[in-house]
């Protein structure tokens, strides 16, 4: 080999070297800045849940959060859905935009932690005062957000493209109203600029240690909707059914025809569904064959495709089962959030990153939850990906855990650095493709 030749190669090996040793070096500055800002996000924590707001309400934990992330040199972007927070941080260098979500709310929940730092905020709420409580660890997610946006800044010079932070009210939602997260895609979040690709977790008390992160790709959380089906008879004297059309046996036979959507009609081994008629209500007298019966019921499901299988499906066997015996069925649906649909590629894409943060307590291939999350909102329109992450109360008993929206919900604030380094990394290793 000439000299040139293997100067020129010394200088391409070095050149690769350098690429595959930038990753550790960046990974080691993020994971210092986590360390160094934890007491931080304690108190953001802290502060935050003695001061909980209900959903469209989070007034004071909106003005913090600006205040915050305009320190950090994020421009700060307000209006959208009321409350909502906005803050992108350019690097000046083009790239792909990559957003994080934290939901802000808290519930009509009166807690009984005991905490000094307990809430003691009351609301009136359903038409009687209730306490407000971050029975969710939504106080978790919004301090573990701002955690990860200062590290993020730190590390601004050796990113490219653009981050944004959605802070984001209203994830359990209001009556009768869209949710936050709805809202938010309607207004334009997405959007100015572009997102790419978006990332969120949720914390929860699982029977893993704590600081545990788990997901899926595909389908997380259930997609929920509410149905109501409002069979139609004609009414006559209960000695004589024949004389009219008896809603009530309809009514009986749909509930039976509901369940062989999920047992007859749906390919389990593709993903779960459940159908629940969880009311029913006719008539007022023994002796009188009513005019109709209603009933409602729940739908979860995994699959968007199921799902739209699934309203098809309950609406034709309640309409041709009522044809059948000269009845009407009316069938309608009250749409509750969508599946959280974890995009395959990005999962796979990304479960490196939450390893080097997770360890042995990344598990990359859970069941899915037969709850709901508005993040899946967001899935609809770009990749997303959403993992949990494990808060176990240390040393307590798993049989006296109090689980989310329990009063007595106490997360363990030891995985509040595993929550900093999985959402900082996660965006930083997708910035730049690592």
């Amino acid at each position: 080999m000439k000299r040139g030749q293997w100067i020129a190669g010394l200088l391409l090996c070095s050149q690769a070297f350098s690429v595959q040793a930038q990753p550790a070096r960046y990974h080691a500055q993020l994971d210092a800045a986590a360390a160094k800002v934890l007491p931080q996000v304690v108190n953001w924590r802290r502060d935050l849940h003695a001061h909980p707001e209900l959903a469209f309400g989070e007034h004071r934990t909106a003005g913090l959060v600006a205040r915050e992330l305009a320190g950090m040199g994020y421009e700060v972007r307000r209006g959208m859905a009321e409350t909502a927070v906005i803050g992108l941080l350019n690097t000046g260098r083009p790239g792909p935009v990559v957003a994080l979500r934290a939901d802000m709310d808290g519930l009509p929940v009166t807690e009984e932690t005991g905490l000094p730092f307990a809430s003691r905020e009351r609301v009136q709420s359903g038409g009687k005062e209730t306490g407000v409580m971050h029975a969710c660890g939504h106080d978790m997610h919004v301090a573990m957000l701002l955690g990860a946006a200062r590290v993020l800044a730190g590390l601004r010079g050796q990113l490219s493209g653009t981050i944004k932070l959605v802070f984001q009210p209203a994830e359990e939602g209001v009556a009768n109203a869209p949710n936050g997260a709805e809202r938010l895609v309607k207004a334009g979040v997405l959007e100015n600029p572009k997102v790419s690709a978006m990332f969120g977790l949720h914390v929860g008390i699982t029977p893993q240690p704590t600081g545990t992160i788990s997901t899926r790709a595909r389908g997380l959380m259930a997609g929920g909707d509410t149905f109501e089906i409002v069979v139609g008879g004609r009414q006559t004297h209960g000695a004589l059914p024949w004389n009219g059309v008896d809603p009530v046996v309809v009514a009986a036979q749909i509930v039976l025809g509901l369940q062989t959507i999920v047992s007859r009609q749906t390919d389990l081994t593709a993903a779960p569904a459940v159908i629940t008629v969880g009311t029913l209500h006719a008539g007022q007298r023994a002796n009188i064959v009513p005019a109709e019966v209603r009933m409602s019921g729940t739908m979860r499901s995994f699959d968007p495709a199921i799902r739209e299988q699934l309203l098809l499906q309950l609406r034709r066997t309640a309409e041709h089962l009522a044809l059948s015996a000269g009845a009407t069925a009316r069938v309608s649906f009250d749409p509750g959030y969508p599946v959280t649909w974890n995009d395959p590629a990005l999962t796979e894409k990304m479960l490196p990153s939450l390893r080097r943060v997770a360890g042995a307590r990344l598990l990359g291939d859970v069941a899915p939850s037969t709850t709901s999350e508005d993040f899946a909102y967001y899935g609809q329109h770009v990749p997303s990906m959403l993992f949990f992450l494990g808060v176990n109360p240390p040393g307590a008993d798993p049989a006296q855990w109090a689980p989310n929206h329990s009063p007595r919900f106490n997360p363990d604030e030891a995985a509040l650095l595993t929550g900093v380094r999985a959402l900082a990394s996660l965006a930083a290793d997708y910035l730049t493709g690592h």
